[in-house]
């Protein structure tokens, strides 16, 4: 392999548990390619591991071991196989989890979703893209899956210069919606173009306990394919479940109708007119869930984020009639829960409500987080009472 040696600033970070080092830090490529695996060296020439070299993106480095290892089927093999043995403990039992969830299971820019019988890869930077041979190979050994189906569609690919694709890997393509049971409902998924990677894994067990929560009239902002709404729906009087896309609501009806639910309303509509038209029709509920699209994708947004974190909530919190339960997300990982915390106690404030903290959630434990990598804690998830 070849060697890129770093200075001391990128050395330190590795010390400090962060698996990235930004191109500044790169004082030497040593005439790597990108995609290609190489060793990485630091002051007076200390090797301190093994990485993928990208060519394009901010991130030169994503560290892939601390020895000095061969990065091929084999290694592939030991830690996706280690990886799924976490899950054994995690996610007994689930047809739907992450497998691999990049860092936070030591393979940076790896992403291998399960739904029954079909595997979803995204593989988000240029090692892992050229490796995909090698990742195929290691998935089928271990799963013997029906087939591997290749989400590269998202935008964070750009940076590595790579295309945005989809496709099949290996094996038979999927049916348009695949089945899958969650928490004991069915849900379909379209692993082809379905958002993320065809549900909303990482809610997977903040849903039941929202559900525990759950009283009175509901309210299901960005519903998506319904995981909310249905979980909800047994312990709430109606379920009103609202998103802005048309196909995701069709596929949310049908998880309805496969688990014989029948009071919950799916309606089309931009989430802030709605509650702003709720308000003014002088609306109240039991449960509101607010679980957006990420605001900030950067640094750079997050005052823009915060701002909109805090309408949202502040339109949420007039809505709901004393006792009433607020279920407020972030997957912004610039957010952090302190931020959102903050966020929501000035919505609270401005709104005249008092707020007694239930829950605080993160994402499901199939999506691990590492404790020096703060990037693979991106999921916030605040469970509320109006007193």
């Amino acid at each position: 392999m070849k060697t890129v040696r770093i200075n001391r600033k990128g050395a330190d970070r590795l010390a400090a548990g962060h698996p990235w080092i930004f191109s500044s830090d790169v004082l030497d490529r040593g005439g790597a390619e990108g995609g290609e695996a190489v060793l990485v060296a630091g002051p007076k020439d200390r090797l301190l591991g093994v990485a993928h070299y990208s060519a394009a993106s901010q991130i030169s480095l994503r560290l892939l071991s601390r020895q000095s290892e061969a990065i091929g089927p084999d290694f592939f093999l030991r830690r996706i196989r280690a990886a799924e043995q976490f899950r054994r403990r995690v996610a007994a039992g689930a047809e739907a989890y992450r497998v691999v969830h990049a860092e936070g299971d030591l393979l940076p820019a790896l992403i291998v979703d399960r739904y029954g019988d079909y595997l979803v890869v995204q593989t988000l930077d240029q090692g892992m893209d050229r490796a995909k041979a090698g990742i195929v190979a290691a998935l089928e050994e271990l799963f013997a899956p029906r087939g591997i189906v290749e989400r590269n569609d998202s935008a964070v690919r750009r940076h590595e210069d790579l295309p945005l694709v989809t496709g099949l890997l290996a094996g038979e393509a999927p049916p348009p919606l695949v089945q899958v049971r969650m928490n004991g409902l069915l849900f379909h998924a379209d692993l082809v173009h379905g958002q993320k990677t065809g549900v909303f894994l990482d809610q997977r067990e903040n849903y039941p306990a929202a559900a525990r929560h759950a009283h009175g009239r509901a309210l299901d902002c960005f519903t998506s394919t319904g995981g909310f709404a249905l979980h909800m729906a047994p312990r709430a009087e109606s379920v009103t479940a609202i998103d802005s896309s048309a196909a995701v609501l069709e596929v949310a009806r049908r998880n309805a109708a496969a688990n014989g639910i029948r009071n919950v309303e799916f309606r089309e509509a931009n989430v802030f007119d709605l509650l702003a038209a709720e308000r003014g029709a002088r609306r109240r509920y039991g449960t509101i869930v607010l679980d957006p699209p990420a605001f900030s994708k950067s640094r750079q947004t997050v005052d823009s984020a915060a701002r909109g974190y805090k309408e949202i909530n502040l339109r949420a919190l007039e809505l709901l009639e004393p006792g009433g339960v607020l279920v407020t997300c972030s997957c912004s990982h610039h957010v952090a829960e302190s931020l959102l915390l903050e966020i929501v106690a000035s919505a609270s404030l401005d709104a005249g409500r008092t707020l007694r903290v239930l829950d605080r959630r993160t994402q499901a434990q199939d999506h691990p987080i590492l404790l020096t990598v703060p990037e693979t804690h991106y999921l916030k998830c605040l469970i509320l009472e109006v007193l």
